[in-house]
């Protein structure tokens, strides 16, 4: 039994474990590398904006009780979001529906639409069922979309052809016959009033949890670690084994931020380039994530968003959820489970998987519930 955790990571994971952990009176040290907390979803004012340093977070969700629960710790705004593509100065609503079809073929009903891709999806023979994402795409939505939404956007996003990448991807595209530029289908969506570092904050401010940043736990700490202390690492599982099997493979990303002297420089939150020769997937313009924010102070900040290979060192975005990867994190489980039992690995590093936030939310109260019986 133990009396004190450590919990390596003050991201989201992390913080709702300690916030829990706290709550039912054990000590929690949480170690952070950077030098603020929040992880991914770090937001800081810059000219009375809330900035999202580390890409766009729209907090969504179908379980009302991770609603509920991330209601604890903020306001939230009711923030839709409706991003946009650009391709090569096209404009076009995402997700794909009636508003996209509309401008890509002048089709008003949905019945129009559906033929249109219909017709489209007819004109290539595929032999088997999709080899890779190309045809998947294709088989989904027909050529034009393919062509001008999703090829140039995705080859920019993974750094490989889409005749190379895999089905899996996109086994599904969000195709909506009706006038509606919601993105997600979820009935819980919105983003925090004053951000999501103040979510973070709320969660680790206790007398029971010690917050350290710019800290290292793999250089300054591990070995530190008592026997009768527990871990919750949520950084790369294959880093804490120094590699030991090889590396698991990450997509990364860079962010280009700069505060523009104009009210308004894009018209939305999030605008997509599709093409494949803009360098760039996407340009954030955080005040839009402000339902109340004054467009007329003359100040506007905004991100560009560039995919990039990742390498050691890297802050790492997307896990490659290939076979291959697969495998070879099963080997880092159990690995961990026969050299490190006092350790639970968790979060999109921790378990190599891709998560939304109220994914990660629940993922960190289902490792509560095992660990304290509940």
């Amino acid at each position: 039994m133990t009396d004190k955790y450590v919990v390596v990571g003050a991201g989201l994971f992390g913080s709702v474990f300690a916030y829990e952990a706290s709550k039912r009176g054990y000590n929690v040290e949480v170690i952070e590398k950077r030098n603020h907390v929040g992880g991914n979803i770090y937001t800081e004012d810059i000219e009375g904006i809330q900035v999202h340093k580390y890409g766009a977070h729209i907090f969504h969700t179908k379980m009302e009780n991770v609603w509920d629960y991330i209601n604890k710790f903020a306001k939230f705004n009711n923030y839709v979001n409706s991003p946009i593509a650009n391709y090569k100065g096209e404009i076009y609503n995402l997700p794909f529906n009636m508003n996209t079809f509309n401008k890509l073929w002048g089709v008003i009903t949905p019945d129009e639409a559906q033929k249109k891709i219909e017709e489209q999806r007819n004109k290539i023979y595929f032999e088997e069922k999709p080899r890779n994402l190309e045809e998947q795409a294709i088989s989904l939505v027909g050529t034009d979309i393919y062509e001008k939404l999703i090829k140039g956007y995705t080859e920019k996003q993974w750094g490989k052809p889409a005749s190379e990448l895999p089905s899996f991807i996109i086994r599904r595209i969000p195709v909506r016959f009706t006038y509606n530029n919601n993105y997600f289908n979820d009935p819980f969506q919105g983003i925090p009033v004053g951000g999501y570092t103040g979510i973070i904050n709320c969660m680790l401010k206790s007398d029971l949890i010690n917050v350290k940043t710019g800290t290292d736990f793999l250089i300054n700490m591990k070995s530190k670690i008592s026997e009768d202390t527990k871990v919750i690492f949520t950084g790369m599982i294959d880093q804490f084994f120094d590699y030991r099997l090889g590396a698991l493979e990450y997509r990364s990303l860079k962010f280009d931020t700069e505060v523009l002297n104009m009210n308004d420089y894009q018209g939305n939150a999030v605008v997509n380039y599709t093409d494949s020769e803009t360098p760039y997937t996407r340009v954030i313009e955080h005040k839009h994530f402000d339902l109340k924010n004054n467009s007329s102070n003359g100040k506007t900040v905004i991100t560009h968003e560039y995919p990039s290979e990742w390498h050691r060192g890297d802050d790492p975005y997307y896990p490659i959820n290939d076979k291959k990867n697969k495998i070879l994190y099963s080997r880092y489980v159990e690995l961990a489970q026969k050299e490190a039992p006092n350790v639970i690995f968790g979060g999109r590093l921790g378990q190599y998987r891709y998560y939304n936030m109220d994914q990660t939310i629940m993922a960190a109260l289902q490792v509560v519930k095992r660990e304290f019986g509940e």
